[in-house]
């Protein structure tokens, strides 16, 4: 019998670099969502989309693998979890062309991405331009049911429903169905060792994956302010990891105390990071996990995306 469960469907780009603000903010209700075993989840490495600002074919390859790695070492369970690359899928950028063929230009001129980058005044690429056709054929190949997104993201997913609707009304078929959002739970801006957003721009984050040394480093580095009754920084990045009842008496305690605060701070940390980074290491040493992973994640994923493009050429006339 086949895998009755509504299909969820998520592409993460290849930027690498992970730190704790991206686990908190995104990855772990990310990897909870996909625990639940209610859907069945196809989850991409979009590196087309990213090939947009990454042209450097060495990074790519790395960041592809990193990306992979990170949300194994964080919980996905390569069991359960259909893992492929965007362009181990020709399907992806055939069906991206075909919706091309019926989106007008001042419809795609209202994508925020396409707006954001034109008030910059920047030289804008095609793909940047069109980009939200390929995530609409990312979307719609697979008949998702859900797409976790944040809600700075919720556009996307209308214009992959806007687009199916489009398609089906065209070429009078039900081929595509139409996906929900679901919007994840956005957890309170984790700020960096200077107290601002934490961001890889800035400087100023505490790495996903690093050693113990590495993240004593960076919490040494948060700029604390002295007239205050607690580090503010400090506490904030702490209670990430501990209960506030807990945490509040622990600072209340080590009052003024901002160095040992901050090595307890390290402690936690190390002592929460610890598991994520061994099974990285781990990954790390043994490459072929990712490549069998991602082979067989190509298989499933072709097999659905070439039943569904069957259906979509029928539909077209060019089957």
């Amino acid at each position: 019998m086949g895998d009755s469960r509504p299909v969820l469907v998520s592409g993460v780009k290849p930027t690498g670099d992970l730190h704790i603000g991206n686990y908190f903010g995104a990855m772990r209700q990310f990897v909870e969502l996909t625990k639940e075993g209610k859907y069945k989840p196809f989850i991409f490495v979009a590196d087309y989309h990213a090939l947009n600002t990454m042209q450097d074919a060495e990074e790519m390859r790395k960041r592809t693998r990193e990306v992979v790695m990170a949300y194994i070492a964080v919980g996905l369970d390569p069991k359960d979890v259909v893992l492929f690359k965007q362009s181990d899928v020709p399907a992806h950028t055939e069906l991206g062309w075909i919706f091309d063929t019926i989106t007008t230009m001042p419809y795609l001129m209202r994508a925020h991405a396409f707006k954001d980058a034109e008030a910059k005044n920047k030289e804008i690429n095609v793909g940047t331009f069109n980009y939200p056709m390929l995530m609409a054929a990312d979307i719609l190949l697979y008949d998702a049911a859900i797409v976790p997104v944040g809600a700075d993201q919720k556009q996307h997913i209308e214009i992959a429903r806007d687009t199916a609707e489009k398609f089906n009304r065209v070429f009078k078929t039900d081929v595509f169905t139409l996906p929900e959002p679901h919007i994840m739970p956005e957890v309170a801006v984790v700020p960096g060792t200077d107290g601002q957003k934490m961001s890889k721009s800035y400087g100023n984050v505490i790495p996903l994956f690093a050693s113990r040394e590495e993240l004593a480093k960076a919490v040494m580095s948060i700029v604390t302010d002295s007239s205050g009754e607690r580090p503010e920084n400090v506490y904030r990045i702490h209670r990430l990891f501990r209960s506030e009842v807990n945490l509040d008496a622990l600072y209340e305690e080590h009052k003024g105390n901002y160095k040992g605060l901050k090595e307890m701070l390290i402690d936690d940390l190390d002592r929460y990071l610890a598991p994520m980074r061994t099974k990285y290491e781990e990954l790390k040493g043994d490459s072929s996990i990712v490549d069998d992973l991602l082979e067989s994640g190509k298989r499933e994923a072709r097999a659905v995306s070439e039943a569904k493009m069957e259906q979509v050429r029928k539909a077209i006339g060019v089957a």
